[in-house]
């Protein structure tokens, strides 16, 4: 099986309550892709600048990532996102962007990209979102992922993609703004409609909720003692969720069993992603301890048993 993520590669430079750094590793794609890299096979597409050198890639590449559709734009500068968090790790202050290469970005898949089994639209804009999904039409599931600025500035185009794929990542509040509809249930009943089988609304630090068909499931964040920085949280999720669902042969029907475990292994890459800034403790991360923290989330929350292959 093989995952392709499309979405950006930035450098980030935040500061929390509990320390701070002014250039680290960072970006949808990026986040995504080393949490699915624990389960298959992934390749990454984005833009960078001259700026993104052999030691970022090398940060994807020990992790058996692909880099080859990696688009290097000469002269131009990596996508640069400045932003702080207060007590609160569940807002961002967003105090500096610097789009660089990835505003004129236009997804350039090679030919093995758009042959891909699995197909991850992170988030931007929901244009381009399409553009891949229709090069990548043998993909068996595509899921997708956005944001309040889409739902505001594009809400049209994003309704339109959403159609075109199987699953949807949104937060709570995306969700009831995305579908004016202030309850959540009904918000996701909402998007099902729209085409996609499988909603996932994810809600911070507590956790995440699922909708498969008329079925649903929720799940608590995984409970940790230290967190210093939450950003990437969310595509880290994202990653391990569908990185298990790929290597367990991702379809449009799922078995519930295989989403549960999806989503447990979801709250998990993104308990890991949090212990520290960027992408510093996924680096340095182990299955093992993936299998591991896994097994205790089951027992913790009274979960059945869940297969850990």
């Amino acid at each position: 099986m093989t995952l392709v993520v499309v979405g950006s590669i930035a450098f980030d430079a935040v500061k929390t309550p509990f320390g701070e750094r002014e250039r680290m590793l960072g970006g949808s794609a990026v986040h995504f892709s080393l949490a699915a890299s624990f389960f298959g096979d992934v390749r990454i597409v984005g833009p960078v600048g001259d700026d993104f050198g052999e030691e970022e890639y090398s940060v994807l590449r020990e992790r058996g990532i692909s880099t080859d559709d990696i688009e290097h734009v000469e002269g131009g500068k990596t996508f640069f996102w400045r932003g702080s968090y207060e007590y609160d790790l569940n807002n961002a202050r967003t105090e500096d962007t610097q789009l660089g290469v990835f505003g004129d970005f236009q997804p350039k898949l090679s030919e093995e990209s758009r042959k891909t089994d699995t197909l991850f639209l992170a988030n931007i804009q929901p244009d381009l979102q399409r553009e891949v999904r229709r090069q990548c039409k043998g993909a068996r599931f595509a899921g997708l992922d956005s944001m309040n600025l889409w739902i505001q500035e594009a809400r049209d185009s994003l309704i339109e993609t959403v159609g075109t794929v199987d699953l949807v990542f949104l937060n709570d509040t995306e969700l009831r703004m995305l579908t004016d509809e202030p309850n959540l249930v009904r918000a996701a009943r909402k998007v099902q409609e729209w085409g996609p089988g499988v909603i996932i609304a994810k809600q911070g630090e507590y956790g995440a909720a699922l909708w498969v068909g008329d079925r649903f499931f929720s799940l608590p964040a995984y409970p940790l003692d230290t967190v210093q920085d939450p950003t990437g949280a969310g595509d880290s999720f994202a990653g391990g969720f569908m990185g298990y669902l790929d290597a367990h042969g991702a379809g449009s029907e799922q078995d519930h069993g295989v989403l549960r475990s999806a989503m447990t292994y979801g709250s998990v890459m993104a308990s890991f992603n949090v212990e520290d800034f960027g992408t510093e403790r996924v680096q340095r991360l182990t299955r093992d301890e993936i299998d591991r923290r896994f097994d205790d989330f089951r027992t913790m929350t009274w979960l059945p048993a869940l297969s850990a292959e």
